[in-house]
């Protein structure tokens, strides 16, 4: 049991030492911001509003019942419209409190939302393939970069899935969401880390099942190159680095 304990202790809560723990919140510091800034002379791409006229399936019980992870997709490609309904409902704001904090489709430890979604994109129509990354205030996406031979860095980065290999290149869009974890530790201090663990459970549920209601399939992954995935989106590896990734493309018939 000895090379379990530490992570297993991990994974319980720790309420009362935090209980005695001064956070940054309490000494007075500045939260951190709530998304990453980036130049005013960025490219950035309109999202058609979120609605639900994408949705194919609205019976959520059958969105459960039916949610699979899905590895095997169409060559079709995704509407526009529908991934702006999937960035809504992974990491879309619905309503801002007056202390300003951002309250979203998804649950979050005191809201502190720690998350950047970034996306590759291989096939949304009226979008060229590269690297995005989510405005979930302004609801549009930021062009990142190009992204040459995606097909094989994409390889590279989800390495040797164990059910169906090199699967994730063949989907129209893969998220990667990064976390800044000083934007929990802030407010919570040594309690931070596992609840982003919980907070990114939330968000790929919701990519699921989103994903499921309109006749797409998404598939959660866990394995991946970190340092490669981190170094191609330009993450310090320290301050924000990838958590989780998700594919999502049209099923295969």
């Amino acid at each position: 049991m000895g090379r379990y304990e530490q992570q297993r202790n991990f994974l319980k809560s720790n309420f009362l030492e935090f209980k005695h723990v001064k956070t940054d919140k309490i000494k007075g510091l500045p939260q951190p911001a709530i998304v990453k800034p980036y130049a005013s002379s960025s490219e950035i791409i309109d999202l058609p509003e979120p609605s639900e006229e994408v949705v194919s399936k609205s019976n959520i019980y059958d969105c459960i019942k039916e949610r699979r992870s899905t590895r095997f997709y169409s060559a079709e490609s995704l509407q526009l419209e529908e991934l702006s309904y999937l960035l809504w409902a992974t990491q879309g704001i619905t309503s801002t409190t007056k202390t300003g904090l951002t309250l979203r489709t998804v649950p979050c430890s005191g809201a502190t939302h720690t998350f950047e979604t970034y996306l590759f994109i291989m096939r949304v129509e009226g979008i060229r393939q590269g690297i995005y990354r989510y405005l979930p205030v302004e609801h549009k996406l930021l062009f990142v970069s190009e992204l040459d031979e995606m097909d094989r860095k994409i390889d590279a980065i989800t390495l040797e899935q164990p059910f169906v290999p090199h699967f994730t290149k063949k989907a129209a869009v893969l998220f990667a969401w990064s976390t800044i974890p000083y934007r929990s530790e802030w407010k919570y201090d040594i309690s931070a880390h596992k609840k982003i663990l919980i907070d990114i459970g939330h968000v790929s549920q919701n990519l699921y099942l989103a994903s499921e209601s309109i006749d797409a399939g998404a598939c959660a992954i866990g394995i991946y190159d970190q340092n490669l995935i981190d170094e191609v989106l330009g993450l310090d590896g320290e301050e924000e680095f990838v958590l989780f990734l998700g594919a999502v493309g049209k099923k295969r018939e």
